[in-house]
């Protein structure tokens, strides 16, 4: 199997940006930027300080806010070299000048908002075309996304559930997202919006694909398109459809009851790993390698 060369982040979102406490913006809920700071990790992997990212702010509604919420926060940690795509539709993401950039670009990030704006105005240009080549060929070059932006990452996409109904069949909308991962499916804001039961739901009918919740200020850097490491404050759930033995998801009437057996569950903090090819559930990373013994979790 050809692996991809480049590397991903998917971002839980409400990432912590270095807001300032003091001044009452936010409330961090334990979120510690500065001490487990995805961020600061990412900038890391792109290879420093000097590197070229560029954020895409397609998805939000309020894109020169977000754009400027990111340019603080990379300034916080010493990045200048930043630019902001405000692409708001095809027409934008047919621009040659966009097209240059992310030729020149070491890195991007999608800020979050709605991942259908991503699919819709990105779905088959040479923008995406251009992104995806070099994310498979090229080592040094990495994609993240945050909210929004981490769920569009994978060949299939949730684009819409309403959480306190996800038990139900129908009420999880898939689409196709935009490609650069297959085998998994990412949903968001994992913890605080209570999201179990529609990757669950998404799983139950994609049971080849593995699940990967990404809570608030904690995200998975994706290595091989395989070898995933979790990182920041908070928690990463793997479920996996794989050995599920009893389903009637294919059987009831939209707005019924769904029922599964065997859908298995893991937990992952940061440092923990997963092989999505292998189903394996890694201990501890370290710079993507194993320090542990990997135990598959039956």
């Amino acid at each position: 199997m050809q692996y991809p060369k480049g590397k991903l982040l998917a971002i839980g979102g409400a990432e912590d940006k270095g807001t300032n406490l003091e001044t009452g913006e936010i409330q961090r809920n334990n979120l510690n930027f500065f001490e487990l700071g995805i961020l600061r990790r990412f900038v890391q992997e792109v290879g420093g300080m000097d590197k070229r990212i560029e954020v895409i702010t397609t998805a939000s509604m309020i894109p020169v806010e977000v754009g400027d919420n990111y340019l603080d926060a990379f300034g916080k940690i010493g990045c200048s070299n930043i630019g902001l795509m405000h692409i708001r539709n095809r027409t934008d993401a047919t621009e040659e000048s966009y097209v240059e950039r992310i030729k020149n670009a070491d890195a991007v990030m999608f800020s979050g908002g709605n991942q259908m704006r991503l699919t819709s105005t990105f779905g088959g240009t040479e923008f995406l075309a251009l992104l995806l080549k070099r994310y498979n060929e090229e080592s040094n070059f990495i994609v993240a996304g945050t909210s929004a932006g981490a769920m569009a990452m994978s060949n299939t996409m949730i684009y819409e559930g309403n959480a306190t109904k996800a038990h139900l069949k129908g009420e999880v909308k898939i689409t196709t997202g935009l490609g650069f991962m297959g085998g998994v499916i990412f949903d968001s804001h994992f913890e605080k919006r209570g999201r179990f039961g529609r990757l669950a739901q998404a799983i139950a009918t994609n049971p080849s694909c593995i699940g990967i919740g990404l809570g608030e200020d904690t995200g998975m850097l994706i290595s091989d398109g395989n070898k995933m490491e979790a990182i920041g404050s908070g928690l990463v759930m793997i479920i996996d459809g794989h050995d599920i033995i009893h389903s009637n998801i294919a059987d009831i009437p939209d707005g019924n009851p769904i029922s599964i057996e065997n859908l298995k569950v893991h937990f992952c903090e940061n440092g923990n790993g997963y092989m999505v090819h292998e189903r394996l559930f890694l201990p501890e990373v370290n710079d993507g390698a194993v320090v542990k013994k990997q135990v598959h979790v039956e």
